[in-house]
């Protein structure tokens, strides 16, 4: 449940996973005013990858010259959204936390209402937004967000996990619009084979992209801020069909 409204009680929504929704004018793409509303980008990947790490990467890198806004998935807590409150990575109001009671992937993917709401609050109370954050709770290599959510993906996995995750798939791993390898500091640590899990993230993924980051590096989240950006330029592009 959607923790700064405790009292309410959302209609349920579902929504599978599918391709990317069309950019190109639906009604589900415009604020009330006519407006675009702001691009969502989610954020999965198993506990401990750097998940709240990466928003909160972002979230400076971006907020000088974008509107931002933040939602946490946790299941019985709001330690993430805590988190990015004590780093101060945005002002309060545009952080908030949706508490799953159960595993994350079912706020994201199966039944959507409490994360939906909190995407529609922060935009009415601090929009016009450029770009809301879904982060998801630590979960497993299956995790995907549902497109009646999100309008991009980003899976974060980690090199202390294993370099074999790459090659082990997953609709995470595969299906993501961006797979983020963190970590890769500590690589000679843990003997993790970079290069291997560039080639395995390449056979499973295709042409789907593949960022490695440090986050402890300076600036180790640009490639990440890249793509957003990208995403956002896309996003904020003149609808052909409308000319």
């Amino acid at each position: 449940m959607h923790l700064n409204h405790p009292e309410t009680f959302p209609e349920r929504h579902t929504h599978g996973a599918g391709p990317s929704p069309s950019t190109s004018g639906g009604a589900h793409l415009t604020r009330p005013d006519g407006r675009r509303r702001a691009l969502r980008i989610g954020l999965g990947g198993p506990v401990g990858s750097g998940k709240t790490a990466t928003v909160a990467a972002l979230c400076r890198a971006l907020r000088a010259d974008l509107s931002i806004a933040v939602v946490t998935n946790d299941i019985y807590t709001r330690e993430d959204a805590d988190h990015l409150l004590r780093e101060a990575v945005l002002p309060p109001e545009r952080i908030t936390a949706v508490e799953t009671g159960a595993c994350p992937h079912t706020a994201i993917r199966d039944d959507i209402s409490a994360n939906l709401e909190a995407v529609e609050e922060l935009e009415d109370a601090n929009g016009p937004l450029d770009l809301i954050l879904v982060e998801s709770g630590g979960d497993n290599l299956t995790a995907t967000f549902s497109r009646g959510l999100v309008d991009a993906q980003i899976f974060v996995i980690d090199v202390a996990a294993g370099d074999d995750i790459p090659r082990k798939g997953g609709p995470g791993v595969t299906g993501a619009d961006l797979l983020v390898v963190n970590k890769t500091d500590l690589a000679p640590y843990v003997g993790s084979d970079l290069e291997a899990m560039a080639r395995d993230a390449k056979a499973q993924r295709g042409d789907l992209p593949v960022a490695f980051t440090s986050l402890r590096a300076p600036d180790g989240v640009a490639p990440v801020r890249e793509w957003v950006r990208e995403r956002l330029a896309a996003w904020a592009a003149p609808d052909p069909a409308a000319v």
